[in-house]
C-alpha cells in the first residue's frame, strides 16, 4: 500500500525528479503553515496566513505528501493527480485566492487519492489497506466539510481521523512479520468502528461525538503501544531504534490528545482546543514523520537518507516544546503557549535541515563509492 514497503510498486511511469516539484510545494505549504500558526499565537508576522493555517498543515502538506506516496506505490499516472492537486490547493491558500477554489481543488485532490486507495484496496483485499481506504474517506469528507463552509473545529476530527486511520493501517503492514492475534485483530476492528461512530455523531451532537472520537483515539493509541513491533525494535541500534523512539512517543501523545479530548471535548477553541489538537497533530503526527522521513524520501525520490545520531535532536525539541506548550495551555498561560508553539518551528525546522543534511551526506558516499577502484 505505500511505496517504501512494496517496492515492486514502485511506479516508473513518473520518473522522481518529475516528483520532486511536487513534494517541494508540500513543504512550501508546511513552511506557509507554521508562519500562520505562529500568527495566531501572537507574533508579529504572517497574519494573512493565520486563516490557512489547519489547511495548509492538514491537506496541503500532509495530503500532498501521503497522496505522493500513495501515487508512488499505485504505480498509475492518474493518481499523481492528488498530490498535484492538494499541492496546487495550497498555493491557492498562500495567495488568499478567493473561495471556493482552495477548498474545491483540495476536494478534487482528496477524491482523486480516495479513489487510488480503493484501487489498491481492490488488488489486496488486506485490513491494512481497508484503513487507508478510510483514513482517505475522512480526509476527503474534512476537505469536502471545508468546502460546505463548516468552520475549521468541527473539520479537525475528520483530519485527525485521516492521519490517525493512514498511520494504523502502515503500522498494521508493516507489522506482518509479528502480527497480531486474532483476538486484537477484533478489538482494533471495533476501535476504529468506536472512532468513526465518534466522527459521524460529531457533525450532530458535538461534543458528544467528540468526546467518544477522544475516547477511541486514546484506547487506540494504547493498543498500538502494545501491539506495534516497535516495542521489540526499540531495543536494537541506529535508525531502527530511532525509528521506535518516535513511533512510541508519538502514541504516548496521542494518548493524551485523545484523553484531554474525552474529558474536555474539543470545543471551539481555547485552551484545551489548542491542547489536544496539537498533542496529536503536532505530538502524534510529526513524530511519525521524524520517524519515517528516512523511509519515505527513499522509496519516493530515489536518494539515500543515512541515519545519524542527530536525528533525536529535532525530535527532542519537537517533545519538549510541545510539552511547554501543553503545559502553558493547562495553566491558561498564552505568552508561554506563543513561546512553545516559536520552539514548534524551530523543531521542524531542525528536522527539515537535519534531513537535507542526510541527503546530501548519502550523495556524497554514493558518488564515492562509484568512483572508488574496483
Amino acid at each position: 500500500a505505500s511505496a517504501r514497503t512494496r517496492p515492486e510498486a514502485r511506479s516508473v511511469a513518473v520518473a522522481p525528479r518529475w516528483r520532486f516539484p511536487i513534494l517541494l510545494l508540500g513543504f512550501v505549504s508546511l513552511f506557509a503553515g507554521v508562519v500562520g500558526g505562529l500568527a495566531r499565537l501572537g507574533w508579529p508576522w504572517g497574519a494573512a496566513l493565520a486563516a490557512m493555517h489547519g489547511p495548509l498543515m492538514s491537506s496541503a502538506f500532509f495530503g500532498t505528501v501521503i497522496s505522493l506516496d500513495r501515487a508512488v506505490a499505485l504505480g498509475s499516472r492518474w493518481a499523481y493527480a492528488a498530490p498535484i492537486a492538494t499541492a496546487a490547493g495550497g498555493l491557492a491558500a498562500m495567495a488568499s485566492i478567493a473561495s471556493p477554489m482552495p477548498e474545491a481543488i483540495s476536494v478534487l485532490g482528496s477524491t482523486m487519492m480516495l479513489a487510488a486507495s480503493i484501487v489498491v484496496w481492490l488488488r489486496q483485499r488486506e485490513l491494512f489497506i481497508l484503513m487507508l481506504v478510510l483514513g482517505a474517506a475522512a480526509w476527503a469528507v474534512g476537505n469536502a466539510l471545508w468546502l460546505a463552509g463548516v468552520p475549521f473545529y468541527a473539520i479537525a476530527p475528520w483530519w485527525m481521523a485521516f492521519f490517525l486511520l493512514t498511520i494504523a493501517g502502515e503500522r498494521l503492514e508493516l507489522s506482518r512479520l509479528l502480527p497480531p492475534s486474532a483476538v486484537a485483530r477484533r478489538v482494533f476492528c471495533a476501535l476504529v468502528t468506536a472512532l468513526l461512530a465518534g466522527l459521524m455523531a460529531s457533525l450532530v451532537i458535538p461534543q458528544a461525538g467528540m468526546r467518544a472520537f477522544g475516547a477511541a483515539s486514546t484506547v487506540i493509541a494504547l493498543w498500538l503501544l502494545r501491539q506495534d513491533v516497535a516495542r521489540r525494535t526499540v531495543k536494537t541500534q541506529g535508525l531502527t531504534r530511532f525509528i521506535a523512539v518516535c513511533l512510541l512517543s508519538g502514541y504516548v501523545w496521542l494518548a493524551i490528545g485523545g484523553a484531554v479530548m474525552l474529558i474536555a471535548g474539543l470545543g471551539s477553541g481555547g485552551t484545551t482546543y489548542d491542547a489536544a489538537l496539537h498533542a496529536i497533530m503536532l505530538g502524534f503526527v510529526f513524530s511519525m514523520v521524524f520517524g519515517h522521513a528516512p523511509i519515505i524520501l527513499p522509496a519516493v525520490l530515489r536518494v539515500a537518507v543515512p541515519y545519524h545520531p542527530y536525528f533525536y535532536a529535532p525530535l527532542f525539541l519537537l517533545h519538549a516544546s510541545l510539552a511547554l506548550r501543553f503545559a502553558a495551555d493547562m495553566a491558561q498561560q498564552p505568552q508561554w503557549r506563543a513561546w512553545g508553539g516559536a520552539a514548534n518551528g524551530l523543531a521542524l525546522l531542525a528536522f527539515l535541515l537535519g534531513t537535507l543534511g542526510a541527503v546530501v551526506r548519502g550523495s556524497a558516499a554514493r558518488s564515492a563509492s562509484k568512483e572508488a577502484p574496483k
